[in-house]
């Protein structure tokens, strides 16, 4: 099993744990990020972004799964650049539908060439990761939800828990996730620099 460190926006912070130690690559992991841009009359919009910080470990077809189990009962109201594999019992929702109403929502990677306003930066690769160590540029994935039925403020906002991240492979093992300073975001032509809005939480 290798190390997952999750970074998320309210009650996580970077961490990592030896688990299965890899002598060719003693310190590495992938980073999840969970960055909240904006908030909503219901909830927020967040950004999560995945860093495959393995040197020699790429993650291969059919691509990484992500899992979560939700603190209350929030709902994921749209995503973009990735999606749930199920969207749960809507039911109780008249008019505008969530994408994902489960308890525990698995994600995936979007395919290569869905349409350009279903894309995100650095997503739609099939849920393949490539190493730091052979390509930076291609070890990032990332997409972005809008959350619904949760706290509007870093006070009201309660973190996720028990991730999950699935591969080909052995696996991971991810820990809790902890808070983390927020994160800084280059504009497509790297001239304006943004911050997220809350503490971010890393897993």
């Amino acid at each position: 099993m290798r190390v997952v460190v999750i970074s998320a926006f309210f009650f996580l912070v970077l961490f990592s744990y030896a688990v299965a130690y890899d002598p060719l690559d003693p310190t590495g992991n992938i980073t999840i990020k969970w960055d909240i841009m904006s908030w909503t009359p219901d909830g927020y919009v967040a950004t999560v972004t995945m860093n495959n910080f393995q040197m020699y470990r790429h993650i291969m077809s059919p691509g990484w799964t992500l899992g979560w189990t939700w603190a209350k009962k929030e709902v994921i109201w749209s995503m973009v650049g990735a999606q749930t594999t199920e969207q749960g019992d809507c039911s109780k929702f008249k008019g505008n539908i969530p994408h994902c109403c489960k308890k525990n929502p698995i994600v995936v990677d979007m395919l290569p060439g869905v349409p350009y306003n279903q894309q995100y930066t650095n997503c739609c690769k099939g849920g393949v990761l490539a190493s730091w160590g052979q390509d930076p540029a291609a070890a990032v994935s990332a997409f972005q939800l809008s959350v619904g039925l949760a706290g509007t403020s870093n006070k009201t906002v309660k973190l996720p828990k028990n991730f999950t991240l699935l591969g080909p492979g052995p696996g991971y093992t991810c820990g809790p996730a902890k808070v983390v300073p927020p994160t800084n975001f280059l504009s497509p032509d790297r001239r304006r620099k943004t911050q997220a809005l809350s503490k971010s939480f890393s897993i």
